[in-house]
């Protein structure tokens, strides 16, 4: 049965790791449904998040291909209850498009607004993709000119340290 996963893989930040690692889930034929990248606490170490569906039996050969990589410190995987995470949402709206209705859907998915100019204004919203989601579907009757999500952002609950792994 196939579960939305979290891999999190430390690794030092040289070029073409990233080609490298995503090489391996598109030999397998596995979609990456999200990706970030950044540093981590510990100086020259980094970070990549990346979420799949997938079975249990191809997280844990994906994990141990990604650890096999040159550069590549440790990899985990995680299913979504294992994890806190969000996203980040921003959302365009036509300035003629704001009335007393765009108000309440702001304040109904705890968004706001971040920017306003002359001809439109950006909406954030944190939270995850289905919430998100949401909230676009329900922008659209507002016109909605640009719309953009980042991958997820996502620390384990049950975390072992990377320090052991350095």
């Amino acid at each position: 049965m196939n579960k939305r996963y979290t891999i999190s893989v430390f690794t030092e930040n040289f070029i073409g790791i990233l080609s490298r690692i995503t090489l391996i889930f598109t030999r397998r034929g596995i979609n990456i449904d999200g990706f970030t990248a950044s540093e981590s606490r510990e100086e020259g170490i980094y970070r990549i998040s990346i979420v799949v569906t997938t079975s249990e039996e191809q997280i844990i050969q994906l994990s141990k291909q990604i650890e096999k990589i040159i550069d590549v410190i440790k990899a985990f995987y995680y299913l979504d209850d294992e994890m806190v995470f969000q996203e980040i949402a921003l959302y365009k709206i036509p300035i003629d498009s704001i009335d007393s209705g765009l108000e309440k859907v702001i304040r109904q998915h705890n968004a706001r607004i971040i920017s306003a100019e002359k001809d439109f204004v950006v909406i954030e919203m944190t939270g995850h993709k289905e919430e998100t989601q949401e909230l676009l579907e329900v922008l659209k009757d507002f016109n909605v000119l640009e719309f953009v999500r980042s991958g997820r952002v996502a620390v384990a609950k049950p975390m072992e340290t990377i320090d052991k792994y350095l």
